[in-house]
């Protein structure tokens, strides 16, 4: 899930390492995956067609190439930490690779998608992750990285989500979040489980601390009524337009606040499922299927069109349709 900045920002649209030392947070009642079921599928995928695709691709996506060296380097550990973590539970990306990397005629504009389906078997449904590089006509260039992940209907629990929005060396929106899946006022006890107990709170008043960061206010309703209580989405902005204070924040604030947040996901939500009754199933199924039915809507329908041209978003929009199964 990416957020469409189109129109309050700027003409724009979206996107480690296994933890270290023994985890603090407490058991959940989930259900792991089969470890055995996850070795046998990466053995049975490591040489495959698709896997020789999936390299070619990944390759590509994590240079990051447009993006100062923290930037990259927070972005690299995020998409590494989910796939170390999440492991053989996540199938290669299938997408082509004139999909997975694409760029305008005028080649002012360049994105990397990222797509990796779960097993059958793992709780995750996919995750997407993605760059967009595009100039602009005032000569700034927007970079946009981001990084979601899905959960299926083996779970109840929350999806992740994080987006750097940057226009300038000294500007940039960060959206972190833990998006809920399901209302926390009709289930306290999920907000308990997954909010409270969490601790994600603390990591938002850490980020909050900082004199450069503000608070910001998306147009959108709509994308405000999808973030939890205790989402990141914030402004942060260097006086002077100071690139090296910018980087600094980024090494020293955000990477270790948006590590923490992933890491708590991961613990708490990605790898474990819970046992669901038939009717929050039916729940799950309704809310999943509109949420990326609006991402893609709203996203990559009204702006790839104008960033990339008719011809080449059919071509992107064809696989990812299938992929969200919308």
């Amino acid at each position: 899930m990416a957020i469409n900045f189109c129109r309050s920002i700027l003409p724009y649209s979206p996107l480690c390492f296994p933890s270290t030392g023994k985890s603090s947070i407490p058991s959940l009642p989930f259900r792991s995956t089969s470890s055995s079921t996850r070795t046998a599928f990466c053995m049975a995928s490591s040489s495959s067609p698709e896997s020789e695709l999936h390299n070619q691709g990944r390759i590509k996506f994590m240079e990051f190439p447009f993006v100062s060296a923290p930037h990259r380097e927070l972005m690299v550990d995020i998409v590494s930490t989910v796939e170390n973590r999440l492991g053989s539970q996540l199938l290669p990306c299938t997408l082509p690779l004139d999909v997975q990397h694409c760029q305008n005629q005028n080649g002012n504009a360049q994105a990397s998608l990222h797509v990796r389906s779960g097993h059958q078997s793992s709780p995750v449904d996919f995750i997407f992750g993605s760059w967009l590089h595009c100039k602009l006509p005032t000569g700034a260039a927007l970079n946009i990285t981001s990084l979601s992940a899905y959960l299926n209907l083996s779970t109840d629990a929350p999806n992740f989500l994080m987006e750097i929005i940057q226009s300038s060396p000294s500007s940039l929106v960060l959206i972190l979040d833990l998006p809920h899946r399901k209302d926390p006022v009709l289930y306290p006890d999920y907000l308990q489980t997954f909010y409270e107990n969490s601790q994600l709170e603390t990591h938002r008043q850490t980020i909050h601390k900082l004199k450069e960061v503000q608070p910001y206010v998306t147009s959108s309703l709509y994308f405000r009524s999808l973030l939890s209580p205790t989402m990141i989405l914030i402004r942060v902005e260097t006086e002077s337009g100071d690139a090296i204070r910018m980087e600094e924040i980024m090494k020293d604030h955000i990477h270790p606040v948006a590590k923490s947040v992933l890491e708590i996901w991961l613990d708490y939500c990605g790898c474990g499922e819970r046992d669901l009754e038939e009717e929050v199933k039916d729940y799950l199924k309704r809310r999943d299927g509109i949420v990326k039915k609006k991402f893609i809507e709203i996203d990559l329908e009204s702006n790839f069109p104008r960033l990339f041209g008719p011809e080449l978003t059919d071509k992107v929009l064809g696989p990812i349709r299938e992929i969200f199964n919308v």
